[in-house]
């Protein structure tokens, strides 16, 4: 190949660069019709799905801890260490039970009241004087021949009904509480008692008639609460301890 003169190479240089040439001509030949290889993105490690942390059943707590409950005290423990009721936070006191150990009466409140959950022990305000003067009509008593308990130990705010929810994770220590006391007849006393018992509501249609539950009798009975508000239906009270007493001889 004929090399290029001095000035003809410039020249062909200077036309090179007018025609927009950046780059020298390399070694070896480069293909520009050729597509870059494509990049193999990174396999992303797959993200650990959180675990899944199993939400406690408070039902089935209950019934484990009253389950394995041999004695009252235990089972006053296990359940006033139960954290899973709201109540207990706004309760002032846990009421467990009063009585008499052993009686052939275990009468089923429904939740303490104001007067309950300053003293600690159910059936102490209004309606529980009231309760003490039908019992004693029929020569019976808390320090004799009766046991009191309530559905719910913590006193629900304001005295409001309790919830479905709340009675549902008490049933399981409501129903141990029966074994462990092992009464001949249940007293439900009021509408919400009735029906944590019988799964029936209508304390006023329910009242005068003997049901089963636990494998015991029970006798539906009008709470004293509102035999204070509705003096006239303390016939029925009356016609009702007639026939406790007289299941008991």
């Amino acid at each position: 190949m004929e090399a290029l003169e001095w000035h003809k190479a410039a020249a062909e240089l200077a036309w090179q660069v007018d025609c927009g040439v950046t780059e020298c001509i390399g070694e070896a030949p480069i293909n520009r019709y050729e597509l870059p290889a494509a990049t193999e993105k990174k396999a992303a490690a797959p993200v650990a799905a959180p675990a899944l942390v199993a939400e406690a059943d408070p039902v089935a707590e209950a019934q484990s801890l009253a389950a394995s409950a041999d004695t009252l005290e235990a089972l006053a423990a296990a359940q006033e260490a139960f954290d899973h009721c709201e109540l207990k936070r706004g309760a002032r006191s846990f009421v467990f039970s009063d009585g008499t150990v052993g009686a052939p009466v275990l009468i089923l409140g429904e939740a303490p009241g104001r007067d309950e959950d300053r003293e600690g022990k159910p059936f102490v305000g209004r309606a529980g004087q009231l309760l003490d003067k039908m019992l004693a009509a029929i020569n019976m008593s808390r320090t004799e021949n009766v046991y009191i308990t309530n559905v719910l130990p913590w006193r629900p705010p304001q005295n409001r009904d309790p919830k479905p929810d709340e009675v549902a994770m008490m049933l399981p220590f409501v129903r141990r509480h029966i074994e462990l006391t092992a009464p001949k007849v249940l007293v439900a006393m009021g509408n919400h008692s009735c029906h944590a018992l019988l799964q029936k509501k209508g304390i006023t249609r329910l009242r005068g008639q003997w049901h089963e539950a636990e494998g015991l009798p029970v006798i539906p009975m009008l709470h004293p609460a509102y035999l204070l508000r509705q003096p006239h239906a303390k016939r029925n009270a009356w016609e009702d301890l007639l026939a406790l007493k007289s299941r008991l001889t």
